[in-house]
């Protein structure tokens, strides 16, 4: 399995931007799709966005489309999760995920194809 840390998350007005960043290894990073999820208190962990093994394919919750990007790079073993215009609703602990299809390079993802997770870190959006 991989082993995934989180960074980046904090307190931010409603408006701003915060980027977080998911250090991997373990395994072959490049070859595995990998996600970012949500789980605001009392609620469900979402998926968020996730990324192919290529970079090359990206999914997007609804409520983010437009105002969050994922990336990756390989070579670094990262992935970053650029969140702008910053809602208090995006309040929540966020999540990276790595998947555990082996060079899966769709546009379909649940939460039961991530194997591998972060310990999360937390995002604070005030009004």
């Amino acid at each position: 399995q991989a082993q995934l840390v989180e960074s980046g998350g904090g307190l931010v007005q409603a408006g701003g931007s915060l980027r977080l960043s998911c250090a991997a290894s373990g395994r072959t990073f490049s070859s595995y799709a990998m996600g970012w999820f949500r789980q605001a208190p009392g609620k469900e962990r979402d998926l968020v966005a996730a990324i192919s093994w290529t970079g090359g394919s990206t999914y997007y919750a609804d409520s983010v489309k437009g105002r969050f990007t994922i990336s990756r790079d390989n070579a670094k073993n990262m992935v970053y999760l650029q969140m702008n215009s910053l809602k208090p609703e995006d309040t929540a602990v966020y999540y990276c995920a790595a998947d555990r299809r082996l060079l899966y390079s769709g546009s379909y993802y649940q939460r039961s194809d991530f194997g591998s997770w972060g310990q999360g870190t937390q995002v604070t959006v005030s009004s």
